[in-house]
C-alpha cells in the first residue's frame, strides 16, 4: 500500500491540515494497531534507582501491574515516543507518569541508552517479547531523589536491593522478558554481583 508522499511546503510551524488530528503525537486505537502490524515503534524505558552519596546504586525500581487477564507482573517504566517528541522528554514524561510528579529524576545528561531492546510478536527471536507489536527500546537508568507514588496502570513500586533485583524469582516475575534487562542495568552500573 503506497502511502501520500509528504507536502515538500510543510514545516513545524505549518497548519495543519483541516483533517488532521488535534494532537498528531497521539493515535486512535484503530490507527495504532494498525501501525504495530505494520512497522516497529519506538519506546523508551528507565530503571529507576536510588544512589548513595558516592553514586553507587543501592535500591531499584519495579512496578507492579495488572494484566488484562489479571494476572500479576514485574515491569519497568515504559513508554512510546511521540511524533516530534525528543527521547529526552519521552523519558521524563514516562517517569512523571508512572512514578509521579514527585519522583524527581535525574535525567542523563547524554540520551545514550544503556541497551537497545528490540521486542518480536513472535517469542524466539529475542530475549524480548510483546504480543501486541515489533518494538525498539531505549533503555536507561535514571537516578530518582524524590517521592515516588504510581500512577496510571501500574498498582505500585517496588525497591529491591541490587541481589534482590538480580534473583532469578523477580526475573520469572517480569514481564516480556524485562528481568534480562534489569540485569543489564545491574551489570551497567557495576552493581551485578
Amino acid at each position: 500500500m503506497r502511502t501520500p508522499d509528504p507536502d515538500p511546503e510543510w514545516t513545524p510551524d505549518s497548519e495543519p491540515p483541516r483533517s488532521a488530528v488535534p494532537s498528531p503525537g497521539w493515535l486512535s486505537d484503530l490507527e495504532l494497531a494498525e501501525i504495530r502490524e505494520r512497522l516497529p515503534l519506538l519506546y523508551v524505558e528507565a530503571v529507576p534507582v536510588r544512589v548513595d552519596g558516592l553514586g553507587q546504586v543501592t535500591e531499584l525500581g519495579v512496578l507492579l501491574r495488572a494484566t488484562a487477564i489479571g494476572e500479576m507482573t514485574r515491569t519497568l517504566v515504559s513508554g512510546r515516543v511521540m511524533y516530534g517528541e525528543t527521547v529526552r522528554d519521552a523519558l521524563f514524561r514516562h517517569l512523571e507518569k508512572d512514578l509521579g510528579p514527585m519522583a524527581f529524576p535525574q535525567l542523563p545528561l547524554s540520551p545514550v541508552p544503556f541497551s537497545v531492546a528490540e521486542y518480536f510478536p513472535m517469542p524466539g527471536l529475542s530475549a524480548f517479547h510483546d504480543d501486541r507489536q515489533h518494538a525498539v527500546s531505549l533503555v536507561y537508568v535514571v537516578p530518582v531523589t524524590g517521592t515516588c507514588e504510581p500512577r496510571q496502570d501500574a498498582l505500585e513500586l517496588t525497591w529491591m536491593t541490587p541481589e534482590e533485583a538480580a534473583s532469578d524469582a523477580v526475573s520469572a516475575e517480569m514481564e516480556g522478558g524485562r528481568g534480562v534487562l534489569l540485569r543489564q542495568a545491574l551489570a551497567a552500573v557495576g552493581a551485578l554481583r
